[in-house]
């Protein structure tokens, strides 16, 4: 009885590769096309495309940075913008603590009004 099972299976295993063979070597490169634009598709859709929006939201959030903003840097430093220019801030860390930093640095842009998460 096992025997039966297991060459049964093995045949069921088997048959879509030869159908697959006798189906013709003449469609092979219409076959692959039409495996590959759904793929393509589905790496579209679910990577490249919300990578590039990601993008341009914190390309839009740096360049509306202006003084005044409270700014979190790559670094993980927090400071207040006191100065913009047009690839740089300049950014209070403390009282006359002043560091500059590329605006391709800056992580997030906290409002004035939104409160800080306690550390817990």
């Amino acid at each position: 009885m096992r025997k039966i099972a297991s060459l049964t299976l093995a045949a069921l295993a088997l048959t879509p590769a030869a159908l697959a063979q006798e189906a013709g070597a003449g469609g092979g490169l219409m076959q692959s096309l039409i495996m590959f634009v759904p793929l393509i598709l589905i790496f579209y859709f679910l990577l490249i495309r919300p990578q590039q929006q990601r993008q341009k939201k914190h390309r839009e959030m740096i360049e509306a940075v202006k003084k005044g903003d409270t700014i979190v840097t790559a670094g993980g430093l927090i400071g207040k913008v006191t100065r913009v220019a047009d690839t740089e801030v300049t950014i209070e860390l403390a009282d006359g603590v002043r560091v500059r930093s590329l605006k391709g640095m800056i992580a997030d842009v906290r409002d004035k009004n939104t409160p800080v998460a306690a550390n817990d």
